[in-house]
């Protein structure tokens, strides 16, 4: 374990500190959605993926500058296209706050769970999934397709299946819900990250393996 119990309830409240009671609550839920799917997928990682739930919308209130500036700062500058894709820029600028905010918990796994808890990335670690999928279930969601895939997942009952059969289904589980990201995106007309697409791709590609 890297996090302490005590560092994480101070963290619970710094972050509770920093954002809007509505946000707050879904990043309350996240964690707990987290160890959920942690206890079926990573027990042995549990510490870190409620340092990432809890941190993963830290800057998701901020504006476009903001973002911005905390992204060049890491070094990375935003395009055109990473301007049109706004609702994604919390995810990159977030990395960078919890390096010079909360350096504690600037642990690698954080941080790419972090990172890509809204694009996924091709070849997703078992804590990436986790924050991902938590990001897009948890109960204080309330949108059509979050509904349909925190039926779809927990209605499979994945907690009786065997290990194997439970992975698939964590990978058939993001696939869709890749399927539904983009074809929401499409219908709005808006830009689809490349990393989505891999993230998509990577997961065709070990579920025909």
């Amino acid at each position: 374990m890297r996090f302490s119990e005590e560092s994480l309830t101070a963290l619970y409240e710094s972050v509770r500190e920093q954002m809007s009671e509505y946000r707050f609550i879904h990043t309350a839920e996240v964690e707990k959605m987290a160890v959920r799917l942690g206890n079926l997928y990573a027990p042995d990682k549990l510490d870190i993926l409620r340092a990432a739930a809890l941190l993963h919308d830290i800057t998701k209130e901020y504006g476009i500058d903001a973002h911005a500036e905390l992204i060049e700062r890491g070094r990375e500058s935003l395009s055109a296209l990473d301007r049109l894709s706004y609702k994604t820029l919390h995810a990159r600028s977030a990395v960078e706050l919890i390096k010079e905010k909360y350096s504690e918990f600037a642990d690698i796994d954080v941080l790419d769970a972090v990172r890509y808890h809204t694009t996924g990335r091709a070849d997703m670690s078992v804590c990436e999934m986790i924050i991902y999928l938590a990001d897009y279930i948890d109960d204080s969601r309330r949108f059509d397709d979050c509904v349909k895939l925190r039926n779809y997942f927990w209605d499979a009952h994945p907690e009786n299946m065997s290990a194997e059969q439970r992975e698939e289904h964590l990978l058939r589980t993001l696939l869709l819900s890749f399927d539904m990201t983009l074809t929401s995106l499409v219908a709005e007309g808006s830009p689809i990250s490349a990393e989505t697409v891999s993230a998509r791709n990577s997961i065709i590609l070990s579920l025909k393996r």
